[in-house]
């Protein structure tokens, strides 16, 4: 079975962290890699870091170095890693075969990449579901990055995140790989992931407002026509995500 490495970015977030850890050892796929890169963490995430290494069934590689922020720490951690098939992964699985089952999905369709729909939680409570559905860039879809398994040769060939990007860069690379229909994507219509409230685009109402400007220089850089009437797309596609009618996470 391929190897799949789960990249996971750390910095004093010991709670989340043991959380997704638990997660991740309840997948039933046997050939995982999990790659922790930290931020020199000082809150005792790093002697959870410790801990899970000598305690999981998985190999587990990890590093504690500065970096510049969020997506260079993605960028080391993929460097770090050694995957056929990655995910970056800071949040929960919703069971224990999402990974068995996108990588199977992927394998079926001979696509370059799987993902699906996530749920935003407080506590168990959903308060942003997000159903991504199959689409176009240019017609303001985009999938949920942090379900997007992809292979490694799509990083080789495309390359990693771009570091001058505040909050958007994953959209940006989404964008660049995908705005030709270069790269296939399969897609499962369920909820994989549950992520912690709160990203770093969600924060705030100007948090918000500088992932639609990122979001509009990221279209223009790789050249999508009318990016703003894109931006206005994706914008009325995020809408009812705020109005779930799923209101706590199902599991299997």
């Amino acid at each position: 079975m391929k190897l799949v490495s789960l990249i996971l970015t750390t910095f004093n977030c010991k709670e989340n962290l043991e959380k997704t850890l638990q997660s991740i050892e309840s997948q039933d796929y046997p050939n995982l890699e999990v790659v922790i890169k930290d931020g020199e963490s000082t809150d005792g995430t790093l002697d959870v870091i410790r801990h899970y290494q000598k305690v999981s069934r998985y190999k587990v590689e990890w590093a504690s170095v500065k970096d510049k922020g969020l997506y260079d720490a993605m960028n080391q951690g993929l460097v770090l890693s050694m995957g056929e098939i990655i995910l970056f992964f800071n949040d929960k699985f919703t069971h224990g075969q999402v990974v068995s089952q996108c990588i199977h999905a992927m394998e079926r369709e001979g696509a370059d990449g799987v993902h699906g729909d996530l749920v935003y939680a407080d506590n168990g409570v959903v308060k942003r579901y997000w159903k991504m559905g199959t689409g176009k860039i240019r017609n303001g879809w985009m999938p949920g990055h942090p379900t997007l398994f992809l292979r490694r040769q799509v990083y080789e060939r495309y390359g990693g995140y771009d570091c001058t990007y505040k909050c958007s860069a994953d959209y940006e690379f989404m964008v660049r790989i995908l705005k030709d229909g270069g790269i296939r994507l399969a897609y499962i219509p369920e909820i994989l992931v549950e992520m912690y409230y709160g990203g770093t685009s969600t924060q705030s109402a100007g948090a918000y407002g500088v992932s639609v400007r990122e979001a509009h220089r990221a279209l223009a850089a790789n050249r999508v026509k009318f990016p703003w009437w894109v931006v206005f797309l994706r914008t009325l596609r995020t809408i009812p995500q705020f109005f779930p009618r799923k209101k706590s996470i199902e599991t299997k």
